[in-house]
């Protein structure tokens, strides 16, 4: 079969355009189709449920309202995200923001106050301010609670957020749970150690697995969207070998397979281990997903609407 070349046409949709990579059916562009197409059919299928990891500077990246969105409309089921990913998004819930590169040397940075994160900078002002307001939740947590597991105590936090912009409260009033296995490595983790030097709190990260296990026997079927690699993606795959495996799944990276590292593997080896089912429908896509899963994205919910 011969390659279709893309044409681009005037006023064309998100949709039509999906549809010429689809055509395509080559490198990048079929990759993008097949992902778009997956997650608008799992989106749409009532006995699927999508579990979205967030690795990498997702929130800080732009990705915030895609993913609040998503939650508000009930199009994810289950997050499973980095720290950072949770910290960037308060911070923005507290007033903070995230600001693009001048291109300043990052010794001036630090003089100035700025962390970088490749080409988005923070400003450490609005982290001064992150950490009063994430104390006083801590604070109005331990009134009712000693001892909470990860997803729990992001549930309760919540519910104290005061920014209808933040997925964090959205997935708290929608009742879509989020696990972060490792929300010690982040300000928040710093944050709660701090606040347990001097209280009586527990974080209980084996609290999680009964919830996560019941989450995914529950499942008919689930289809795992992973952005970026690392631990998010891990847990997310590992928690499915409970049922042989996700039964679909989408992965973006900029990672590479040779060094043997999970970030860069390709999904099909998730066979190899029961973390994806015989027959799975999998596809990664080669790429930066702050770039690629808005696109992935609009081509989906414009599809779905047809």
């Amino acid at each position: 079969m011969q390659v279709k070349h893309l044409e681009i046409t005037e006023n064309m949709t998100i949709n039509e355009f999906i549809k010429q990579l689809d055509e395509s059916g080559v490198l990048g562009a079929g990759r993008i189709a097949h992902a778009t197409n997956l997650l608008a059919d799992s989106i749409k299928d009532p006995d699927t449920q999508v579990f979205l990891s967030l690795a990498g500077p997702m929130i800080p990246g732009g990705l915030r309202k895609i993913v609040r969105d998503l939650v508000a409309n009930k199009q994810v089921d289950l997050i499973i995200s980095s720290g950072a990913n949770l910290t960037h998004d308060l911070v923005e819930a507290f007033g903070g923001n995230h600001y693009k590169s001048t291109g300043e040397d990052d010794e001036v940075l630090q003089d100035s106050g700025m962390g970088r994160i490749a080409d988005i900078y923070t400003h450490a002002d609005d982290f001064e301010v992150f950490e009063e307001e994430i104390q006083k939740i801590f604070a109005d947590i331990n009134q009712e609670y000693k001892q909470l597991s990860i997803q729990e105590f992001i549930y309760e936090i919540g519910l104290r957020i005061d920014d209808d912009e933040s997925f964090i409260k959205m997935a708290a009033e929608n009742n879509i749970p989020i696990f972060a296995p490792g929300i010690i490595d982040c300000m928040i983790g710093l944050q709660l150690w701090i606040y347990t030097q001097d209280h009586d709190f527990i974080l209980s990260a084996a609290g999680d697995m009964t919830y996560l296990s019941d989450c995914v026997f529950k499942s008919k079927h689930v289809t795992a969207c992973m952005l970026g690699g690392g631990l998010p993606k891990h847990y997310t795959l590992a928690s499915n070998i409970l049922t042989g495996g996700i039964d679909a799944g989408i992965q973006i990276t900029l990672d590479r397979s040779e060094g043997g590292s999970l970030s860069g593997a390709p999904l099909e080896e998730a066979k190899s281990w029961a973390k994806a089912k015989k027959g799975s429908n999998l596809v990664t896509v080669i790429g930066d997903a702050t770039v690629l899963f808005p696109l992935i994205v609009a081509g989906a919910l414009d599809k779905i609407k047809i």
